[in-house]
């Protein structure tokens, strides 16, 4: 079986260094092609600037649109009842009343294409990893609590919790305890501690729930279950399930026709400690959430991202996830497209994961984190070379048309990402700035700016959903911290630059340079309740 590993950094050759430059080449080059185009003529500058707003304009309205269509799906699938399609599902029979028009398409989809090869929902275990370092009891112990909150049967869920041996012996104990405290009441329980400085490895947490998946086979081969038969869904120590996320996941599951090859994205919404985050870390929590919302109605898009399920035999032939990478989650799709050359889709779930928002203990150490947080998201730009690698330097059976459109959508992305709020405010004056004299650049600056003023509308739209999103509001804080959740959206422009771009060019420049992000930056967050207590994430 052919490796599907990241090269270690000694064994890049110039090919693929090549690629590891070219999404940060490209991301300089859009910077400064303003100051370029300006210094060779202003029409032309003017021109190119013109047709980038216009194509962004268009394509935030389209984010706006899907923003509300996803919003729509999810209020309508956390309401639906999962157990009772579930049932249907078991016997193929559509008995639910009132059910959507879709379940009974599925049911006979399933009958015609599946038949008895499937697999029932009565026949699927949850397996929870939960990867943790030294968090405290207070983030933990919720994640927990939240699973068995679960609108599903208890006894099909297994735990597992992955935490660190670099964190000593607090984290030991603290594993040992939430065994003991919660343990009895799944189906099976078990902590597997990831050895410090394993050779090979990046300290991250695809190694840690690597090392724990490779104990975790040794148990179901051991009990003699079938891996087909068992969802992998990997947590953060404060994701925390909505009711409805298994009941969901294990119908969507039954349901395609080959379960193998898929995986399952349900929504990442950062509202756990909404309330009580920073003014810019809520502006960037609810843009976050509502990119999910918004990528999950684009499935050709979609990708896996933070919590998401597999099944454990598609695990077993990717050897887990990655041990080489920081970004393991959205680097597991690329890894299973590869092993089955492309025949490999991720299904979106219309039910949220709840997580927090950047917090710590003071102000200047949260814009910090918040910086840090967002640069790891950004290595994902870090793909680029990998499917430049698999796909185009190495022998497979992908669909070539295929996998170049894929190629260029991830390339796509993190340019975007990189340089999209750096041109819509700031491009438009360079021109000007550069020839005062011309009538054009002049004009410039008032045509990006009605542009933009339409194009900030859909602010409004994000601003209801955020507020229609908001958990209840903590005892704590009196009715004027709903203003402050009203006006926090001034933050947006400095948001958008200091920490989406900015973060981006970042890790771009130094996958450029070959100066790599060694190991998993570690999140620090907390928990308020009338004090702080803070633990690293």
């Amino acid at each position: 079986m052919r490796s599907i590993e990241i090269p270690q950094p000694a064994d890049r050759d110039w090919k693929y260094r090549s690629f590891e430059i070219l999404p940060g080449a490209i991301t300089w080059l859009i910077l400064l092609m303003p100051v370029i185009l300006s210094l060779i003529s202003p029409q032309l500058a003017s021109y190119f600037i013109i047709a980038y707003l216009l194509l962004w304009f268009i394509r935030i309205v389209g984010f706006n649109i899907r923003s509300l269509q996803g919003w729509r799906q999810l209020k309508q699938h956390r309401g639906l009842p999962w157990q009772k399609l579930n049932s249907d599902l078991e016997e193929l029979v559509p008995r639910l009343s009132g059910a959507p028009a879709w379940h009974v398409r599925n049911l006979a989809r399933v009958d015609k294409y599946i038949g008895h090869a499937r697999t029932k929902p009565s026949e699927v275990y949850h397996a929870i990893f939960v990867a943790f370092v030294n968090e405290s009891k207070e983030i933990l112990e919720p994640t927990l609590e939240a699973v068995l909150a679960s609108d599903y049967d208890k006894k099909k869920f297994i735990l597992v919790l992955a935490y660190e041996g670099r964190a000593g012996k607090p984290s030991e104990e603290l594993a040992q305890h939430l065994l003991d405290k919660y343990g009895s009441r799944f189906y099976h329980a078990m902590a597997v501690k990831h050895p410090a400085d394993i050779p090979g490895e990046v300290v991250g947490k695809g190694g840690n729930i690597t090392y724990a998946g490779r104990q975790f086979k040794k148990y179901i081969d051991k009990q003699g279950l079938d891996p087909l038969k068992i969802l992998v869904t990997t947590l953060d120590s404060d994701n925390r399930p909505d009711p409805q996320y298994f009941a969901a996941l294990s119908y969507t599951y039954c349901s395609t026709e080959e379960p193998r090859y898929a995986s399952y994205q349900p929504i990442a919404m950062y509202t756990n400690n909404i309330w009580d985050a920073p003014a810019p870390m809520r502006v960037i929590a609810t843009g976050n959430s509502f990119y999910n919302v918004i990528f999950s109605m684009r499935p050709h898009a979609l990708r896996n991202f933070s919590a998401h399920a597999q099944p454990l035999a598609a695990l077993y032939d990717t050897d887990f996830w990655s041990v080489r990478t920081i970004v393991e989650d959205g680097h597991q799709f690329w890894r299973t497209y590869f092993r089955y050359d492309g025949h490999h889709q991720v299904y979106p779930i219309f039910i949220p994961i709840y997580q927090d928002a950047v917090l710590t203990d003071n102000y200047r150490r949260t814009l910090k984190a918040q910086f840090i947080q967002i640069r790891r998201w950004a290595w994902g730009a870090s793909d680029v070379a990998y499917v430049a690698y698999m796909g185009f330097l190495k022998p497979n059976k992908i669909s070539k048309p295929k996998l170049i459109a894929k190629f260029f959508r991830l390339l796509e992305n993190h340019v975007s990402w990189a340089t999209v709020p750096v041109i819509l405010t700031l491009a438009a004056f360079i021109p000007f700035f550069l020839n005062p004299q011309s009538y054009i650049a002049n004009q410039l600056p008032h045509v990006a700016s009605r542009l933009n003023t339409l194009a900030i509308l859909g602010i409004f739209i994000s601003m209801y959903l955020s507020f229609q999103s908001l958990p209840p509001k903590p005892a704590r804080y009196k009715h004027r911290r709903n203003f402050w959740m009203l006006i926090q959206w001034v933050y947006l422009p400095f948001t958008t630059l200091l920490y989406y771009s900015v973060a981006a060019i970042n890790s771009q420049t130094r996958l450029m340079f070959g100066w790599y992000i060694g190991k998993f930056d570690v999140t620090e967050k907390a928990v308020k309740n009338d004090r702080v207590d803070v633990r690293s994430m």
